[in-house]
């Protein structure tokens, strides 16, 4: 019970429900708080016991001085708490050890448990071995069940031996995306309270749930553990940078040419241990799919959180991805009675302010090696060019570099070049050098979870194949969805054929390539790369990009736009400028452009209108945690202890 030294306790009513709830304008000052802050508030007079929560700490917090230095202590406790198979297994190993300490000093081991909700997905030991066949996606569900049979026996039993504790299984979805998709809540409702949902979580974008309006960010696994078991997160009151949006994407640019510059901007101002919150009318403008995008780099970034509030545009994701209409009614009454609603004309109180007109977005790609590192696309070539001889080895060797204009496009004359030949296993041959792209991977929940993206990759593909285009066969393409929805809606829109002939078949639900599970190059690839010590390159649409993370054949890898990812994949290397290069020959022998491929805003906008549906989500998430029947038919212990 809160101390409720302010008399904020009060009742919202909704529909037929009632709710206790904290008022927000019991506290003097609370109005000109930023929206992140007024949820920390929020969670202060919830929480105020007296001890380690106070009157004082309230007062602190309602009277934020936003220009100076954190100094302010205060206890944060989230709602919930998030974790992926890697990083959360140790929270669950600790519990099942608190259990069997518990029993070997006769005490009842039931009742060690989670005491706030903590819910974990698996989503990072998929490893994509198999690739461009329609069986791949088995195949590596397969392998994967192979080398981590133990530990899912373990997180099963934990699945059905504590309170507060659920588990997604393999082959669902990315931790994030089926977070924003079917997990969080926005508002929690719990004891009979009606409260902002906030969350920790045991991966670093946990801050992809920001889009939704969901304050939280990744942890350690000890201060994830600790909140679990209802302890507060201890933090300074933070400075909040208040970034301004106006203007609207132009046609021909992405969520993630978006993101890039976003990554870009803040990287430079600075903004580690800070707070990114968004505001003024470009943020209406600004759809659920593209604001999750963006808080899912938060730590690119370098902030704590990167949020948006609530508006229409949540209420209507919140619909859109099954939630009740109850949900849905409470979220809106709740954000607009605690001034938690969007106002695009609002100025709050921010420690810094940065402005972006959407209208001056261009398409970018951003590498070799760093996330902030953004390339103009029609630069990207020249870049590369300059780039590249960071990478090549300058001895002996490097005296059998030769620089043949006629080899490489005009814009990229003057890059070194080691042309060496690989036989692939028909016999055939084919030839490679520095720049070619060995790796082009939908992946990632940054991307993903955006279905504007992925139906212009769907598209691009589709249009690549009715030219006669392909992936070159040094391409290791690999599709790797962060939900099920996904493949659904390719399903549904007839896109799925033109994905698999251009060599992007699926080969998981979950971090792949974007976490180093790109799995081996094919074994002729890898041996050329490595006998003639080649700087190849990835193309992901990840949210990382660091040297050696992504493969350790490939020594430079670039962050793109899924249809980005599938043009460099018929490309076949960053020498070529893909603005202004064939991507290759139609079946007529005539020279196919980007611009010859890439789909108008009105083809994806139609075909997210007409493949989309509210079903989809319901279907995908009706029985998310019971899993298939490869993991129901894992034997495991019964009872209270983990034999």
């Amino acid at each position: 019970m809160s101390a409720n030294s302010f008399d904020a306790r009060s009742t919202l009513r909704v529909g037929d429900e009632s709710y206790e709830i904290f008022k927000l304008d019991k506290v003097e000052g609370s109005a000109r708080l930023p929206y992140s802050l007024k949820v920390l508030l929020e969670n202060l007079l919830r929480t105020e016991d007296g001890a380690n929560i106070t009157a004082d700490h309230i007062r602190a917090l309602g009277g934020w001085d936003s220009q100076a230095q954190p100094s302010q202590e205060i206890q944060f406790t989230p709602a919930r708490v998030i974790m992926q198979d890697f990083t959360g297994v140790p929270c669950v190993v600790d519990l099942a050890t608190m259990r069997e300490a518990v029993k070997e000093l006769g005490g009842d081991p039931a009742k060690i448990n989670p005491l706030a909700p903590a819910e974990l997905v698996i989503d990072h030991s998929v490893i994509a071995d198999k690739f461009g066949t329609n069986d791949a996606f088995a195949q590596n569900v397969e392998l994967e069940y192979g080398r981590n049979k133990e530990r899912y026996q373990f997180l099963r039993w934990g699945q059905t031996a504590f309170d507060e504790f659920k588990v997604v299984p393999p082959g669902t979805g990315i931790v994030h995306q089926v977070n924003i998709e079917h997990l969080a809540r926005t508002v929690m409702v719990r004891g009979g309270q009606a409260y902002p949902d906030t969350l920790v979580g045991t991966d670093s974008h946990t801050t992809m749930v920001n889009g939704l309006g969901v304050l939280g960010w990744g942890v350690g696994g000890i201060e994830a553990e600790a909140a679990m078991l209802g302890q507060p997160v201890s933090m300074l009151i933070p400075r909040v940078v208040g970034f301004k949006l106006t203007g609207e994407l132009t046609p021909g640019t992405t969520a993630t040419d978006l993101v890039l510059t976003i990554t870009e901007m803040l990287r430079k101002h600075g903004v580690v241990g800070k707070f990114v919150e968004f505001y003024g009318e470009g943020v209406a403008a600004t759809s659920l799919a593209n604001r999750a995008t963006i808080g899912n780099m938060s730590p690119e970034f370098g902030s704590t959180a990167a949020i948006f509030p609530i508006d229409d545009e949540t209420l209507k994701y919140l619909r859109l991805t099954g939630r009740s209409e109850q949900q849905v009614a409470l979220v809106e009454a709740y954000a607009k009675e605690q001034g938690l609603w969007l106002d695009p004309a609002a100025e709050p109180d921010f420690s810094e302010k940065l402005e972006l007109d959407l209208a001056t977005v261009v398409p970018s790609i951003a590498g070799p090696k760093r996330p902030q590192d953004r390339i103009v696309l029609a630069n990207a070539a020249e870049q590369f060019a300059q780039d590249v001889r960071n990478y090549v080895e300058d001895d002996e060797e490097a005296g059998k570099e030769s620089f043949p204009a006629s080899d490489a496009p005009a814009s990229a004359n003057g890059v070194p070049s080691r042309p060496t030949t690989v036989t692939a296993p028909d016999g055939s041959t084919y030839e490679i050098d520095h720049g070619a792209v060995t790796v082009a991977a939908i992946t990632s929940c940054t991307n993903t979870s955006n279905p504007y993206v992925m139906v212009a990759a769907a598209l691009v593909a589709k249009k690549a194949v009715e030219k006669g285009l392909t992936r070159k066969p040094w391409v290791k393409t690999t599709l790797s969805p962060g939900s099920k929805v996904v493949t659904d809606y390719f399903d549904k829109a007839g896109l799925t054929p033109y994905l698999d002939k251009v060599g992007f078949n699926l080969v998981g639900y979950g971090c792949t390539t974007c976490i180093g599970n790109s799995g081996p190059l094919p074994e002729e690839v890898s041996k050329a790369v490595n006998e003639h010590d080649l700087a190849v390159t990835s193309v992901l649409s990840g949210n990382r990009n660091f040297e050696g993370r992504i493969n350790p054949d490939v020594k430079m890898n670039y962050l793109a736009s899924p249809p980005l990812v599938v043009a460099y994949a018929l490309a076949g290397s960053m020498k070529v400028d893909i603005t202004r290069d064939a991507l290759g020959i139609d079946t007529e022998g005539k020279p196919v452009y980007l611009q010859d491929i890439w789909p108008s805003e009105a083809e994806v906008n139609d075909v997210v209108a007409n493949a989309i549906g509210e079903d989809m989500f319901n279907k995908s998430y009706q029985d998310v945690f019971a899993g298939d029947a490869q993991w129901q038919a894992l034997p495991i212990p019964t009872g209270n202890t983990f034999e």
